[in-house]
């Protein structure tokens, strides 16, 4: 009996010793990025933005090419952690890059691009877009950089990954601008950096600047969270905006916006609940844009291919904040099915005054 439970005892103290260990490596090696940080354009576009003409401006949250229409995710009440297989995240991915290219846009706002991750085959994207879109200046931003993330079980493993911007028109300046986290340690040393992608393009024949912000805002905390965020957009916006600049904010906001009608897409028992952007926040200078005719997303907590479309959970998340001193023409949800992606790709159509 001594010998058995001196056994026990040495395999639990190797257990605890194993388990701070991982702990104290995943603390080290957390992504620890700056306030600011200035960004690199891979490439560079010389076509200057001038006032008055029409910009066509498109926005995607890409599901890291792994959240087709075959997936669900465990954080959505899902079973799938590791969600593709490689041929089909491929397949995903030049969809999505086909979709693109039809659509022309000027400007092209990206989410979830994977850099280097186990769930998505270490396959580079952002030179893949970089590769379809030659004419474009590029630049992207970290918004989740974990050496291993060790649940659930298969871990999710390496993730490089983040929010990608290409621009027809040649840009002045990148910028990453850190938002706050929302989680504590350790859960914080591996969980999402979120973070401001904001691109400065210089519009012709004037002294200001179009500032462009590409964003995927908070999802799985409690809410405090996208709150803060959402505070910390609202003030870099106005503060922009003050300076006569132009600012359009696009992308996955985790969020309703108050002014908007999202009855068609009740949340039902048990989903994922989105959190809400009540639009009085913004300045009277601001307009809060999503098209409600189709949703932008779709839940995770099962495959969407073969599944009933009724009683489906769809969600509104994904869209723009514009200044006023920029002309809406109009802003699309385009139904693609969820095929590609989890998302829907937006499109806004504007001009500068």
């Amino acid at each position: 009996m001594r010998k058995a439970l001196r056994i026990i005892f040495r395999i639990i103290i190797c257990l605890v010793f194993v388990a701070v260990l991982c702990l104290g490596l995943m603390t080290a090696a957390e992504y620890r990025p700056n306030e600011r940080e200035t960004l690199v354009s891979s490439s560079h576009s010389s076509l200057p933005l001038r006032t008055g003409e029409t910009i066509r401006i498109l926005s995607w949250n890409t599901g890291y090419g792994a959240l087709g229409d075959n997936a669900d995710f465990f954080m959505d009440g899902g079973k799938g952690v590791i969600t593709s297989d490689y041929p089909r995240v491929i397949a995903n991915l030049n969809g999505i890059a086909d979709f693109i290219t039809s659509e022309d846009p000027d400007l092209i706002l990206l989410q979830e691009v994977d850099l280097s991750s186990k769930r998505s085959f270490y396959i580079n994207q952002t030179q893949l877009y970089r590769d379809q879109f030659p004419g474009f200046q590029s630049t992207f931003a970290y918004n989740y950089r974990a050496l291993y993330v060790p649940y659930p079980l298969p871990t999710l493993g390496k993730i490089e990954s983040g929010l990608q911007t290409l621009s027809r028109f040649g840009f002045r300046e990148a910028e990453r601008i850190s938002l706050p986290c929302p989680f504590s340690w350790p859960v914080s040393s591996v969980n999402l950096k979120r973070c401001l992608l904001v691109t400065r393009i210089p519009v012709s024949g004037t002294d200001k600047e179009l500032v462009l912000v590409n964003l995927h805002l908070e999802a799985y905390d409690s809410g405090e969270g996208k709150a803060e965020q959402t505070r910390i957009l609202v003030r870099f916006m106005q503060e922009e905006y003050e300076k006569g600049n132009y600012i359009i904010a696009g992308g996955d906001f985790n969020q309703l916006f108050s002014n908007i009608d999202s009855s068609l897409y009740p949340v039902l028992e048990n989903r994922w609940q989105p959190g809400l952007i009540d639009s009085s926040a913004f300045s009277p200078s601001f307009s809060l844009l999503m098209d409600p005719s189709s949703p932008t997303c779709r839940s995770l907590d099962q495959p969407y291919a073969g599944a009933e479309r009724d009683g489906f959970q769809y969600y509104l998340i994904d869209g723009f904040i514009v200044s006023d001193n920029v002309a809406v023409a109009s802003v699309e949800t385009r139904d693609l099915d969820f095929v590609c992606s989890d998302h829907n790709p937006v499109i806004l159509t504007v001009s500068i005054n």
